[in-house]
């Protein structure tokens, strides 16, 4: 009977290391402008967090996150900065964190604009939605190998792997949250003659924050999780202590540098989350003056206490 093994196999596989080294040999000053950015902003990032004293910094963080998400919020977060510390990974948290943070202004500098044009051009997301698919179930191992080849090894190559693997989720729910404006709503700002540039500022854009946000929090575990499995290219951090355990068959280490990324993933999880949920009475009016400044106009003076916003008008 005919089996599948006789079938002529394909060399798949050489024609992909093939490619990968051709990119590596030729394309390598690209590849070395892309790493530049990434490691300057990276090493700042670990620098500045490890320059901060201990006490100030949980200070800080306590008092930012009870004014952003409340003080349920601020109080887990306190004791879990203290926990870290208490377990004795706060140097291994602090460059993890510098990552996680690096990582997270790399996707939204890119991942907002990118899912902005998706949700404006359906040629534009006829393209991308097969690309993120495809970053999407990929395996985590599987981003190192290219990673690698491209890169090299270290904590810079493992930031580039954490964004390319911490990306799609903003992508898509930047095209989500703009595609569910609501149809009306738009139609009411083309109505008082906004331009596509307004109408995208200062109508889409707030109404979709919620939306985005809450792909910022996926982002943010997907990049936790990333940031676990780069330790293997040598990327520092609570990663690099749970690799080291398990290396050492030292079950208590490894279980010391998991706890301390748990904590670490649920302050920054709830965080966003309460983002993602908070009320913005008063932003609209903060976004609007700032599209206003961006295009060079200066607020109308109120008559009589009315207000010549076109959006409370909407």
């Amino acid at each position: 009977m005919f089996k599948a093994d006789d079938l002529a196999i394909l060399p798949v596989a050489q024609w992909i290391q093939t490619a990968v080294q051709w990119l590596a040999l030729h394309l390598r000053p690209l590849f070395l402008a892309i790493k530049w950015p990434v490691q300057k902003l990276l090493e700042a990032n670990i620098d500045g967090l490890h320059a901060v004293p201990f006490p100030l910094f949980v200070l800080v963080c306590a008092v930012i996150v009870w004014r952003v998400a409340g003080k349920a919020v601020a109080a887990f977060t306190l004791l879990g900065l203290l926990a870290i510390a208490m377990l004795g990974v706060w140097s291994d948290a602090m460059t993890t964190l510098g990552l996680i943070a690096t990582a997270i202004l790399f996707c939204a500098l890119i991942g907002i604009p990118v899912g902005v044009a998706c949700a404006r051009s359906e040629r534009v997301w006829r393209i991308v939605q097969p690309i993120l698919d495809i970053m999407q179930t990929t395996p985590t191992f599987v981003y190192l190998v290219p990673v690698v080849m491209l890169f090299g090894v270290g904590t810079v190559p493992g930031e580039v792997a954490v964004v390319t693997a911490a990306m799609p989720p903003l992508i898509r729910f930047t095209n989500l949250g703009i595609r569910m404006v609501d149809h009306e709503l738009v139609e009411a700002g083309l109505a008082f003659g906004a331009s596509r540039r307004q109408l995208l500022w200062e109508v889409q854009l707030p109404l979709a924050v919620p939306t985005i946000l809450g792909g910022l929090n996926q982002t943010v575990l997907t990049a936790m999780v990333m940031s676990v499995v780069v330790s293997m290219i040598g990327a520092e951090g609570l990663g690099l202590v749970v690799l080291q355990g398990l290396g050492r068959l030292d079950v208590g280490q490894a279980a010391i540098g998991g706890i301390a990324i748990v904590l670490l993933a649920m302050m920054l999880d709830r965080i966003t989350q309460r983002l993602a949920r908070a009320p913005r009475a008063g932003h609209g009016a903060l976004r609007g003056a700032l599209a206003r400044l961006a295009r060079g106009e200066r607020p109308a003076p109120a008559a009589d206490g009315v207000s010549h916003d076109p959006k409370e008008a909407l």
